[in-house]
């Protein structure tokens, strides 16, 4: 048999993957069916057995909710793998959720990760991939991933600017000739929102919410840009003086306060990547603007903060939540075009 049949069966035996490991959602997507998962990116553990007793959007609903001898864990920090062991039984058990017995070979994996990350944070995520069962990983840098996935000509001599805004990083990148020429990434992004409407809270109503709590606020009311539509919701947590269940109603406005310091710091890292950026190419942003992706890219307001701050025409993009799986999962579906990027990418053996 001619290799190249061999090679084609070979593929069609094996099922190739594409894995968005994010810091607060993992999502999968599958070789000839599309996103199959998505997941928090979380693990609940006995801490005397230490087993796991559960992962994703079950051990999610867990979180300041679990006895004593069970905890939480968020196996990846500001975009990079934190406890390695947990990663690796974390990625085993979805990989095993979403590939079927019926295929024989392990799968080819490619996974995203954040494009300032070290050598040694890269090799241990391609090292938890192979000990999850993976054939070969590659890694792709998440502003590349993310731009592939919502069609950008990556390929072109022209400047495209990418901001990736996960929960552990914003990535700010500008891409042209299939690579990236300027980019900014720092590790304040949805979790550091988080935190920073728990401290307010502290700070000004005593008042102690969770993780949970303060994303909810978030997503509810919390904006980047005043505008005419200010919002309103009640908060509930913990007196920190009386030590009582307590109830207090909380304006968009004050949210917007809280967020300030760490969308701040977003806007300094963008202007730092502009400034990096070559002028034909930054010729090229001022024509087609600023493409933003992740989950933070759905905080209300933020895209006209950042075109007010800029003077660039700034859009969020389709499903700004999947774009980076979805670049993953264009590449296993036209590997040859986009070797070369992801041997760019390739980890030291």
């Amino acid at each position: 048999m001619p290799l190249s049949r061999v090679l084609r069966f070979f593929n069609f035996l094996a099922n190739d993957i594409g894995i968005d490991l994010g810091t607060v959602n993992t999502l999968i997507w599958v070789k000839g069916e599309g996103i199959v998962l998505a997941e928090p990116s979380i693990v609940a553990v006995d801490v005397e057995t230490e087993k796991i007793v559960a992962i994703g959007s079950e051990a999610w609903e867990m979180v300041g909710r679990t006895p004593d001898y069970i905890k939480t864990i968020r196996p990846l920090k500001d975009g990079v793998i934190a406890d390695f062991d947990i990663t690796e039984q974390m990625l085993r058990t979805l990989i095993k959720r979403v590939i079927k017995s019926r295929f024989l070979v392990k799968p080819r994996v490619v996974i995203s990760v954040p494009s300032g990350i070290t050598e040694v944070e890269r090799r241990a995520v391609a090292d938890s991939a192979e000990n999850a069962g993976a054939r070969e990983v590659y890694l792709i840098n998440e502003p590349m991933a993310a731009a592939i996935g919502i069609g950008v000509p990556i390929e072109e001599p022209r400047g495209n600017m990418i901001i990736d805004i996960g929960g552990g990083t914003s990535e700010i990148a500008v891409i042209s000739l299939s690579g990236i020429v300027s980019s900014a990434t720092i590790r304040i992004a949805g979790d550091e929102m988080n935190e920073a409407i728990i401290s307010y809270m502290k700070r000004k109503y005593n008042l102690l919410i969770g993780e949970q709590t303060a994303e909810s606020i978030k997503l509810k009311i919390g904006s980047a840009f005043e505008d005419d539509d200010e919002l309103s919701m009640d908060v509930k947590g913990r007196d920190l003086v009386e030590g009582l269940p307590k109830v207090v109603r909380v304006t968009s406005s004050e949210i917007r306060e809280a967020l300030e310091e760490p969308i701040s710091a977003i806007m300094q890292a963008i202007r730092g990547a502009l400034e990096q950026t070559p002028p034909e190419l930054a010729a090229d942003i001022v024509d087609r603007g600023i493409i933003m992706t992740g989950g933070g890219s759905l905080l209300r307001g933020l895209d006209k903060r950042i075109s007010v701050e800029t003077g660039l025409p700034t859009f969020v993009a389709d499903d700004p939540l999947t774009c980076v799986v979805k670049g993953t999962g264009m590449i296993l579906s036209n590997f040859p075009k986009y070797y070369q990027i992801l041997q760019r990418e390739k980890v030291a053996s």
